[in-house]
């Protein structure tokens, strides 16, 4: 695993799993106090379910304003079939996890699938009439050279999707890449080389016509993912599952990772999920966080004045992290990029 998102291995509990999941949707759908608008499934690899699995799961949902429908796939569970399954229940928009186009890296990081069939994946989802593709690519993976992330780049762009969200190897306690660097059978790519990959993937994709709307996203336009614009603009959302969250008027709530005690809670009624009411405080440091992960940014009058014109003025003018748009919003710089967390820490109050 190169990620530490609640996981599990036990697949025979997957039919209990899908009824308390289908339960928890039917009881809490309305919750937000609006119409279901997008869907997504994922977080883990809902294609290990099968399709009668997802039909099951989609019948529990009574929502007809659905404008986005996404559901991860692994490359090496795709099947025409399987894929034909997810279009006829409604599903318009597939994310794909690719990660690389190198089968060697792919063995390093534990993938199932190799290059050849993340590339039939593709090509059999478009085949089917899906045109709205993500995939997920990854950089600064352990040995992974320049040329070989610029042929990852040039190999997702000739494909023709019109997503593909990346992000740069992050070493998470526990997880297996996390205990090879340890024991020294593996080495972490140096700054300058990520900074590097980071930076030439922003000028390709921008040269062929995609939006970097968000720091780890990239979309031909009219195509960035709606369902996940809702995390970083505030828009409430209901998470159902283990271990999902969810953002409904200033409260966030997750359920349990564990199992067990989540499919005894939804069977018995007893679930207990822990949660945050957010204070303006807290609001007002989300807004700068993750507003300025986005093309979009923050509102310049929004900046905190104990805080903040002194040191944007510093960061514009001089620094050149940040920058003004016309409209008066605060953007961050391809520079300021680079050092997103620490200019949010300091804009933070």
């Amino acid at each position: 695993m190169y990620c530490d998102f609640f996981s599990t291995t036990q697949l025979g509990r997957q039919e209990a799993y899908v009824k308390a999941l289908c339960k928890e949707i039917k009881e809490r759908q309305n919750e937000a106090g609006e119409p279901i608008r997008t869907i997504y499934i994922g977080g883990g690899t809902p294609s290990t379910l099968r399709l009668e699995d997802l039909t099951v799961i989609n019948q529990s949902i009574t929502s007809q304003c659905i404008a986005e429908y996404t559901v991860e796939l692994n490359p090496g569970d795709a099947t025409e079939e399987y894929i034909r399954g997810l279009k006829d229940i409604g599903v318009n928009r597939l994310s794909m996890g690719v990660q690389s186009f190198q089968d060697e890296l792919l063995q390093l990081i534990g993938r199932r699938h190799n290059a050849q069939q993340a590339i039939e994946a593709v090509q059999m989802a478009q085949e089917t009439g899906f045109d709205n593709l993500s995939i997920d690519l990854i950089y600064a993976l352990p040995g992974q050279t320049m040329e070989q992330w610029k042929a990852d780049i040039e190999k997702a762009l000739s494909l023709g999707v019109q997503h593909i969200s990346t992000y740069g190897l992050m070493y998470e306690e526990g997880t297996a890449l996390t205990k090879m660097r340890d024991r020294g059978e593996i080495q972490e790519t140096d700054e300058e080389t990520e900074n590097a990959m980071y930076d030439y993937l922003c000028e390709r994709l921008k040269e062929a016509g995609f939006v970097h709307y968000e720091v780890s996203n990239f979309a031909l336009p009219g195509y960035e993912a709606k369902h996940n614009s809702s995390y970083w603009d505030g828009t409430p959302y209901v998470g159902v599952g283990a271990g999902a969250h969810s953002y409904i008027r200033n409260i966030r709530s997750w359920n349990p990772c564990d199992l067990e005690a989540y499919i005894r809670g939804i069977e018995e009624g007893t679930l207990v999920r822990e949660s945050e009411t957010l204070t303006e405080k807290d609001l007002y440091n989300e807004r700068i966080m993750l507003g300025l992960r986005t093309n979009k940014g923050i509102p310049l009058s929004d900046v905190n004045v104990r805080n903040g014109h002194e040191m944007v003025t510093k960061m514009t003018v001089k620094d050149q992290l940040l920058r003004i748009t016309e409209d008066g919003r605060l953007v961050a710089t391809q520079k300021g990029i680079h050092i997103l967390n620490t200019i949010i820490e300091k804009l933070m109050i």
